[in-house]
């Protein structure tokens, strides 16, 4: 199958392209912009694979979309690329409307147009907004979004409905929680604190650091897009879930203790405003239509990911100067004050 997979020099994106080319006989389309937290180094194993092919450019890019398409035959469309940091939407909403609404939109028009044979978007339980103490969210939870970030990936997805059921396009959606692994851009929670201890710095918390998330690694996640891209029934959407809530004060006390460092070095900090309380995904319609669950325990896969980021301090250090040091700048300064 020859697919254009967008977003794929990014985290998941790039995690799902290698597993596919490992597992499959995929033809792959890379099309990403490679903003900040695109990177090549993160497919150089796979570069010089004979059916893989990166493409720089937009996804809200019409004409670029379309000839891509066309040249290549693509079957399938599989949607990472988007703005995917809440604190980042907080300070500017516009790049999330244009990249995960409107580009979203065009890549969509776009399989209208070629009549490619699926489509699948990528989204996040965010959408679905914050849950008390007890619950859970399935696919029936009303959507309800908190923060710019979510109400554009909830926006993507009402449009991905909407092409479904008004134009008959063969689409399918999957909903993820937490991700953790290797190549994760060290705004999210996890990598910045690996780094943070490593070099002795504070490890910014936000509020009383009880806010709850769900937590899958990327792998397990990545193996749950390719099943509902391969097995989904037209129209649905997938919870993936990881059956692992952690508060994010026992992520980050579990890191320093990993790295043989002291609890000092936690700084509560000013909460980000509408912090979603709790998320938990209620995975049962993809383990039970799709056969699908987890393989991977959050004990082992996190010391994986620890390591990971121990092995590969110098892939840290490329990512994380000039823009990365204003943005840090720009979101802590404040709150630690």
């Amino acid at each position: 199958m020859n697919l254009l997979v967008t977003g794929g020099a990014g985290f998941i994106g790039s995690n799902f392209i290698k597993l596919l080319l490992n597992s499959s006989d995929a033809k792959i389309i890379n099309l990403d912009l490679l903003t900040y937290a695109g990177n090549l180094t993160n497919l150089t194993e796979i570069e010089t694979k004979p059916n893989y092919t990166f493409i720089q450019g937009d996804i809200q890019d019409a004409e670029l979309v379309s000839n891509i398409i066309e040249e290549n035959k693509i079957e399938g469309i599989i949607n990472f690329a988007a703005e995917s940091h809440v604190d980042r939407s907080i300070l500017n909403s516009k790049p999330f409307v244009d990249t995960n609404i409107n580009g979203t939109l065009n890549l969509l028009d776009n399989a209208k147009k070629h009549n490619v044979k699926r489509f699948l978007q990528v989204s996040t339980d965010e959408v679905y907004g914050s849950l008390g103490a007890t619950g859970y969210f399935t696919e029936n939870t009303p959507l309800a979004a908190n923060s710019p970030y979510s109400a554009s990936k909830a926006s993507a997805d009402l449009l991905v409905r909407a092409y479904n059921h008004t134009f008959g396009l063969e689409t399918v959606t999957t909903r993820c929680s937490n991700n953790y692994g290797a190549y994760q851009f060290p705004e999210k929670l996890i990598p910045l604190m690996i780094l943070n201890a490593l070099e002795g710095k504070n490890l910014p918390v936000y509020g009383d650091g009880k806010n709850v998330r769900d937590w899958i690694y990327v792998e397990d996640h990545c193996s749950a897009i390719w099943k509902v891209f391969n097995d989904g029934h037209s129209g649905e959407v997938y919870n993936v879930g990881g059956n692992c809530e952690k508060e994010n004060i026992e992520i980050v006390k579990l890191i320093l203790a990993k790295l043989g460092k002291d609890e000092s070095l936690i700084t509560y900090v000013k909460d980000r405003p509408g912090h979603d309380k709790r998320y938990a995904i209620d995975n049962t319609k993809i383990k039970t239509d799709l056969n699908w669950q987890p393989q991977h325990k959050f004990e082992d896969a996190i010391n994986k990911t620890i390591d990971w980021y121990l092995q590969n301090l110098d892939w840290c250090k490329n990512i994380i100067t000039g823009e990365y040091q204003t943005y840090y700048a720009t979101q802590y300064k404040e709150r630690s004050e």
